[in-house]
C-alpha cells in the first residue's frame, strides 16, 4: 500500500506565526509529531493505515482535554486532501451547521471532500446531531466529533451507528516533556529563538502539572518564558507559573462518575489506601464535598450494612462536621469516614434483601394483611375479627410468640434476609437463624392433630 503524503502546509498551518500562542504555533503538522497516541498512531496500526492511505471515515474522537482531537482532525483532513471546516457545538446553532452542510455540498458537486469538524459534539441536541446523518450517509462529509464524554450516553445512537469511535488518552508527563522540549528548541515556530535555560527538572515539573494536556504544558512554558528573568526558568519563576494549578476533573461529567466509581468500588474492596486517594482526589479537583458526604452516606448502608452500624452514624457525622467546619479542616472528617468505610466489615445482605423484597412486592401486589395483625379500633372492625387471635409478644415467654404469622399468607417461610458473619451481623445471624428454627419449629408443632401432639 502506496502511502499518502499530507498535502502541502500551505494554507492552513501556514498562516502568520507572530501573533499565535505557542500551544497553536507548536500544533504537529504530520503524525510522527503527534504525542501520547500511540495506540492509536503508531506506524502499523489500522487507523494511521487508513489514513496514511487517504481512506478516512467518519469518526468520533473521545478523549480529555489536549489530547490532540482537534490537530487529528486537522491532519485527517490534510492526508484526505480534502477541505476542513470546523464548528463549536458550544458556539454554533442549527443555522450555522445549515451554512457548513451548504457549503459541503458545493465542494461535493465540485469533487472535493469536506471534513466537518465538530468541537465537543456532545454539546449538541438530538434534532442538530439527527441534521449530520443524510449527509454522512450520501459521502456529502466525513464527520469528525470530538467529545470529552462518554458517546455512548451523550450522543444518539443514529449518529454512532454511522461512525467509528476512536478512543484517545491522557497524554504521559514524559511523552508530554517530549513536546515542550521540542518547544523549547524550535527556532520557527517555537522558543528557540529565546535562548531559554530551564533548571533541570523543569519541564518535567510543567509536564507533570498539565496533567495530561499537552496544550496546557505549552501555555505554561509560554508563560514562564516571559516572566524568565535573562531567559533563566528558575524554582522561583516555576513557583509563580504552577501555583494553585488544580487536576482535569469534570463535575458532572466523564471523569467525575469514573472517579466516584473507583471510590465506591476501593470502599467496597476494602482497600483504605485506594479509598483515601480517590476521596482526596474528588476534593482536590473542586467536588462539592455535600455530594461526597451522600455518597459517602450511600456507602455505609449499602456496602457496610448491618456488618458495622457504626458506619452509617459516622457517615452522618462527617457531613454534619463538614458543614459546621467547612474547607479545609471539615475535608479531614470525610477522609476519615472514607479510610473507616474500607476496613469496617462488609454486608449487603440488607441492600440485596431489600432488593429482593420489591421485586416479589412488584411480582404479587398488593398481598392480604392477617387478620390477626389488623388493628381494630372499632367495634366493627373487631366483629369482623380484626385482632383476633393477636399474641403480644411481650407477655409471651421469652418475649417471641414463635407461633404468630407476620407475613401474607403466601410468603409464609419466605427468607428476605439473609444475613453474612462478617462483623457484628455474625452475632445477629446466629440470632436471626435460631429464630427462624424456633418459628419453623412452632409452626410444624401447631399443624399436627392434638391427640398425635399429646402421644409425642
Amino acid at each position: 500500500m502506496s502511502r499518502r503524503k499530507p498535502a502541502s502546509t500551505h494554507g492552513l498551518f501556514a498562516e502568520p506565526q507572530g501573533l499565535k500562542p505557542l500551544a497553536e504555533r507548536m500544533r504537529p503538522r504530520s503524525l510522527d509529531e503527534i504525542v501520547g497516541q500511540t495506540r492509536l498512531l503508531d506506524p502499523g496500526k489500522p487507523l494511521r493505515r487508513a489514513i496514511e492511505a487517504g481512506h478516512v471515515h467518519s469518526m468520533i474522537l473521545w478523549g480529555p482535554p489536549g489530547c490532540g482531537k482537534t490537530t487529528l482532525a486537522l491532519l485527517l483532513a490534510r492526508y484526505a486532501e480534502a477541505e476542513f471546516r470546523a464548528i463549536s457545538a458550544v458556539l454554533s446553532g442549527l443555522a450555522d451547521v445549515r451554512v457548513a452542510l451548504e457549503e459541503a455540498a458545493a465542494n461535493f458537486a465540485r469533487g472535493v471532500r469536506t471534513v466537518l469538524f465538530v468541537d465537543e459534539v456532545h454539546r449538541f441536541n438530538k434534532a442538530q446531531q439527527d441534521a449530520f446523518l443524510p449527509h454522512i450517509e450520501k459521502g456529502v462529509i466525513l464527520f469528525i466529533g470530538a467529545t470529552t464524554e462518554n458517546p455512548s450516553f451523550e450522543l444518539n445512537s443514529a449518529l454512532l451507528s454511522r461512525c467509528r469511535v476512536h478512543v484517545m488518552e491522557a497524554v504521559s508527563a514524559t511523552d508530554i516533556q517530549r513536546a515542550l522540549e521540542r518547544a523549547l528548541h524550535d527556532a520557527e515556530r517555537g522558543l528557540g529563538g529565546m535562548a531559554l535555560r530551564p533548571h533541570a527538572d523543569a519541564l518535567g515539573l510543567i509536564a507533570q502539572a498539565a496533567d495530561g494536556d499537552v496544550r496546557r504544558a505549552l501555555t505554561l512554558l509560554e508563560i514562564a518564558a516571559e516572566l524568565a528573568d535573562g531567559g533563566v526558568i528558575d524554582e522561583v519563576t516555576l513557583a509563580q507559573v504552577l501555583a494553585d494549578r488544580t487536576r482535569r476533573f469534570d463535575k458532572g461529567g466523564e471523569q467525575f462518575y469514573d472517579q466516584i466509581s473507583a471510590l465506591h468500588k476501593s470502599v467496597r474492596s476494602s482497600d483504605a489506601d485506594a479509598a483515601l486517594y480517590w476521596v482526596t482526589r474528588m476534593m482536590d479537583g473542586g467536588c462539592d464535598p455535600a455530594y461526597l458526604a451522600r455518597r459517602l452516606t450511600r456507602m455505609a448502608i449499602e456496602d457496610v450494612g448491618l456488618a458495622d452500624p457504626r458506619a452509617l452514624s459516622m457517615a452522618l457525622e462527617a457531613w454534619n462536621t463538614y458543614d459546621r467546619l467547612g474547607s479545609p479542616e471539615g475535608d479531614l472528617a470525610l477522609a476519615q469516614v472514607a479510610v473507616y468505610l474500607a476496613v469496617a466489615a462488609k454486608s449487603n445482605a440488607v441492600y440485596v434483601g431489600f432488593n429482593e423484597t420489591k421485586a416479589e412486592i412488584a411480582a404479587n401486589g398488593t398481598l392480604e394483611v392477617p387478620v390477626h395483625l389488623r388493628n381494630a379500633p372499632t367495634r366493627l372492625m373487631k366483629n369482623l375479627g380484626y385482632g383476633a387471635g393477636y399474641q403480644y409478644d411481650h407477655d409471651v415467654e421469652g418475649g417471641v410468640a414463635l407461633d404468630q404469622q407476620c407475613l401474607p399468607d403466601a410468603l409464609v417461610g419466605r427468607q428476605f434476609y439473609r444475613p453474612t458473619e462478617r462483623g457484628l451481623e455474625g452475632k445477629i445471624a446466629e440470632k436471626v437463624n435460631a429464630l427462624r428454627q424456633a418459628r419453623e419449629a412452632a409452626r410444624s408443632a401447631s399443624a399436627e392433630p392434638k391427640g398425635r401432639r399429646s402421644r409425642a
